[in-house]
């Protein structure tokens, strides 16, 4: 992992790790963000050279395809779970804010209900 990607990992680790019982391990070589034992974001450092460090997450149902086309420099359809609806987000092209965002999102979309109904940020969706 280069300088580059080792400063977004740690752009993005600290944002994960502190919503409410989640943990990261290796996935596949990269990074990976559970909430218990279901994946809600996941690092990719140029996934088959495609040239870009980045996170993909879930987002809400038909957020997708409007994210993508709003902003393509930012947002994209990342292989294997883009089918699901997931989105991939350039590390580059987006801020803390809108990252912190995206990220508790996708906590909310994977994380048990029992833990959404204890979480003391109120739910972003």
């Amino acid at each position: 992992m280069d300088t580059v990607s080792n400063d977004q990992l740690e752009r993005v680790r600290p944002l994960c790790l502190a919503l409410p019982e989640t943990s990261e391990r290796l996935s596949h070589g990269e990074p990976t963000f559970f909430v218990h034992k279901k994946v809600f974001v996941m690092f990719a450092d140029n996934h088959h050279d495609d040239g870009r460090v980045a996170v993909w997450l879930p987002v809400p149902a038909g957020l997708q395809t409007e994210l993508i086309a709003s902003e393509p420099q930012t947002y994209f359809r990342p292989p294997y779970v883009g089918v699901r609806g997931w989105v991939g987000i350039e590390l580059a092209h987006i801020s803390d804010e809108d990252l912190r965002f995206h990220i508790e999102v996708a906590w909310e979309l994977i994380a048990p209900k029992r833990l959404l109904a204890k979480r003391e940020i109120p739910a972003t969706l």
